[in-house]
């Protein structure tokens, strides 16, 4: 019984000894692969050669990408946007994609990253105005990203405001042809068409005010929406009777005294406009002109979507904000907002950029572009333009439009300040001519002394 009881152990352990030399053999076979499951092709026999460029059963390469965005009115859409990608990336490539999404206040977020940049600590990818491209790009945050499938798919003209010292230096999100936004229903009940001058504007507004409307919607809670008044006003008038002021500030021949002008039709908004206005935040100055709080607000279509989903049968039309008693001021003003930058110090240049091209992709982007209210902005988009773009459009085709003013870095920001100072009656319009001299000279200053 002993004698038969050590051969069955004798012959078990043989054949233990032959399996694990065979087992050890099959994961010489296997490149990155120390214990091949039954029925992979390392325990099958099948050569190094027939294996697939990424095996299913290799454990996916995990990836954290930093995202930075200044649209807190987006972030879900986005983050179901980046849920797709990340399926994307994983089933085509085994990476195991984690976005971090910063969403920060329009007010903040630009302070905010330019501290992450100045600290090294940048985010793999993050927006930035196409105005600011020169700055960032000169200060070394910007990557050359010219050779990217998303860029060859892009308009040639919203190409061109992202081309920067003969480079693609980030990728458009937003190309945009605004003015103000109009209540038509409001308009079509009182019997007024979009003003072609200061004056017709004037008639309108007590025309609204006679059948109980009040013109203007003021959400001035946050700087960068009255902003918004300066960018329009001023292009007008720049782009219309001064097209080298902007050359001559930058060479201290100029001055905010030349253009006051822009004054007269800010006056007349803020006052025209409904109460309380530091009050009032852009999502719920979105929400009021909703609900046909206001006949007029000076925003940009980019609020559409936040409109509508206050009230989807709301009409609203886009029209160009007059400047004075001359028609030819009454523009519409053209520009790329929002880019998408990639940082030159990303350690994951790799999916940062399969993130940055999949915001452009040929299957799933129209449908994000549509539901944002985004216009079209490459080949890849296939969805019907929105009313109020083609509205703006005719004033484009009848040469009634501007490039967006290309400003010095930190002179928008504190215009938007000055703005809410001088309704809040804390600065006189001297105050601010002066106080926006001083601000375009400083900035003149420090971005020679930065190259």
């Amino acid at each position: 019984m002993k004698k038969a009881l050590y051969t069955s152990l004798a012959l078990l352990t043989a054949i233990t000894v032959l399996s694990a030399c065979s087992s050890n053999s099959s994961n010489e076979n296997s490149p990155g692969s120390s214990s091949p499951s039954a029925g992979s092709p390392a325990s099958s026999g099948a050569s190094p050669s027939a294996e697939p460029s990424v095996s299913p059963q290799a454990s996916p390469q995990k990836v954290e990408l930093k995202v930075f965005m200044s649209f807190p009115r987006f972030k879900e859409q986005f983050e179901q946007y980046f849920e797709q990608f990340k399926a994307k990336e994983l089933a085509e490539k085994n990476i195991d994609v984690t976005v971090k999404l910063e969403m920060p206040n329009p007010d903040q977020a630009k302070q905010i990253l330019q501290t992450r940049l100045a600290s090294n600590d940048a985010p793999d990818l993050f927006t930035v105005h196409a105005n600011d491209i020169p700055t960032y790009y000169d200060a070394g945050y910007l990557s050359d990203i010219t050779d990217q499938p998303a860029v060859a798919s892009l308009y040639d003209s919203v190409k061109q405001t992202v081309i920067y010292d003969g480079k693609v230096v980030a990728l458009p999100l937003e190309s945009l042809s605004w003015g103000y936004l109009y209540n038509k229903k409001i308009f079509a009940d009182t019997g007024i068409a979009p003003p072609q001058t200061l004056d017709e504007m004037k008639q309108a507004i007590e025309t609204l005010k006679a059948n109980k409307q009040t013109p203007f919607l003021l959400a001035f809670q946050e700087s960068w929406v009255p902003q918004l008044m300066m960018a329009l006003s001023l292009g007008g008038i720049v782009s219309s009777e001064h097209p080298d002021w902007i050359e001559k500030m930058n060479k201290g021949e100029a001055s905010y005294a030349d253009v006051q002008d822009v004054f007269d039709i800010i006056d007349l908004i803020m006052e025209n406009g409904t109460p309380k206005a530091f009050e009032v935040g852009n999502e719920a100055g979105s929400t009021d002109f909703a609900n046909g709080k206001a006949a007029m607000w000076v925003q940009g279509p980019w609020n559409a979507e936040t409109i509508l989903k206050v009230n989807p049968d709301m009409e609203f039309g886009v029209a160009p904000l007059p400047v004075s008693n001359d028609p030819a001021g009454t523009m519409i003003n053209l520009s790329t907002s929002t880019t998408l930058a990639l940082s030159p110090s990303s350690s994951n240049k790799e999916a940062a950029l399969d993130l940055l091209n999949y915001i452009l992709d040929e299957k799933d982007s129209s449908a994000l572009f549509e539901q944002l209210k985004f216009n079209p902005i490459s080949s890849v988009h296939h969805y019907e333009a929105f009313p109020w773009v083609d509205e703006a459009s005719a004033y484009v085709s009848q040469g009634k439009a501007y490039q967006d003013l290309k400003l010095p870095n930190g002179v928008t920001d504190e215009q938007a300040k000055q703005l809410q100072s001088y309704y809040a009656k804390d600065v006189s319009k001297e105050d601010f001519i002066k106080t926006m001299d001083r601000t375009w000279a400083n900035a003149i200053k420090a971005s020679a002394a930065a190259k």
